[in-house]
């Protein structure tokens, strides 16, 4: 269930509405009335498929240790073998300290935007094939609704197939 609007936004979710904001965009970030900690969850949410939830993870290189940002329909998994291939070099996901230091989020509500450290970033290319998306907005109950266009134009991501068969 969402929120009227009515209260002002949590710390986290209004870093994201004024990033998406200063850019450009006109994407309204809502919060739900109660945390959504899966894209099951988050789907029911606000209404939509599972697959139309924008995952938002950090993976490292296993040599390097760079990062990157890799946003993901809810519906798949991210094939990290895929990822290596791009990156070239073995890859994990980022533990959770990593990821708030080089997003200023936790775990849960990673936006695509507004990071404390740029990063580059791969969109599933399933992403591209969905009317609608919603992506977290920097808390386990904080979302905005976007198109595929817009998270494209948003991220400058890489539309690439990460998804695990």
């Amino acid at each position: 269930m969402m929120s009227d609007g009515a209260r002002p936004l949590s710390a986290s979710a209004q870093k994201v509405q004024d990033d998406l904001r200063a850019r450009g965009f006109g994407n309204t970030v809502i919060e739900l009335e109660v945390p959504v900690k899966t894209a099951a969850a988050a789907a029911e949410g606000v209404g939509c498929e599972v697959a139309q939830i924008v995952k938002s993870l950090v993976f490292r290189g296993a040599q390097t240790g760079g990062a990157v940002l890799v946003v993901a329909s809810g519906a798949n998994r991210v094939d990290t073998a895929k990822l290596a291939g791009l990156l070239g070099e073995e890859v994990a996901m980022a533990d959770p300290r990593s990821v708030r230091e080089l997003t200023g989020f936790a775990i849960g509500g990673i936006p695509p935007v507004g990071h404390a450290t740029p990063l580059p970033v791969y969109i599933d290319q399933h992403l591209t094939t969905l009317p609608d998306l919603w992506a977290a907005a920097g808390t386990p109950n904080a979302v905005f609704k976007l198109t595929a266009e817009e998270l494209v134009a948003l991220t400058q991501g890489e539309v690439v197939d990460l998804a695990k068969r």
